[in-house]
């Protein structure tokens, strides 16, 4: 599986407390999960919440640590990553983000807020086609995505994969990577679909 260390936006919209949940581990179908080594899944991976689930989580348990305009979760979700919520002050809003942060990366808290200032700062509202991506596997149910297992090729095993539908009405499994531009604009919800497409920095 290949996944980007730097942080990414993973899903378009702002959460609410059940997509919320969802989000947290969207990789729970990964195959070997009891192996451990999962840090990179997670590490990186940011979304927009409201602020009722932001002050939700602050009233779970005590923070592993408040700094301003961010907090961390003390439960890990795994050796390294836990949760970091932020409250971000962009373009004259207050907004409300969860992101996953390897904290033995001392300024990886920082640098993701930043990072989230920086992507949530654009001119005009646009998404690359890895967020189109991300987006579709976020949104789509654990029963119409999963893992390449033992019936793909061995070099696309453990690989991301969705269910599309031909257009003979018939389904398939895709690597999510494969999609078409086609298939992604069928996937998106229509009031994604035609945002302009912008390249990655």
């Amino acid at each position: 599986m290949t996944h980007q260390a730097f942080p990414r936006k993973i899903y378009f919209g702002v959460a609410d407390r059940r997509q919320m949940c969802r989000l947290f581990d969207r990789h729970a179908q990964r195959p070997n999960r009891s192996e451990g080594d999962s840090d990179h899944l997670y590490a990186g991976e940011y979304f927009e919440i409201a602020r009722a689930e932001h002050d939700y989580m602050l009233d779970i348990l005590p923070p592993l640590w408040m700094r301003g305009e961010m907090f961390a979760m003390r439960e890990f979700l795994t050796d390294r990553v836990t949760s970091i919520f932020y409250q971000l002050r962009i373009d004259g809003k207050v907004r409300y983000f969860h992101g996953y942060c390897d904290l033995t990366q001392a300024c990886s808290p920082v640098e993701m807020r930043d990072a989230i200032v920086e992507r949530e700062s654009w001119p005009v509202r646009a998404m690359t086609h890895e967020e189109r991506l991300e987006h579709i596997w976020s949104a789509t149910h654990d029963e119409y995505r999963g893992y390449a297992g033992e019936r793909w090729l061995p070099e696309f095993r453990g690989q991301r994969n969705v269910l599309v539908y031909g257009r003979r009405g018939g389904t398939t499994l895709k690597l999510l990577r494969e999609l078409t531009d086609e298939e992604i604009q069928a996937k998106l919800p229509v009031h994604l679909r035609h945002l302009p497409e912008r390249q990655a920095a």
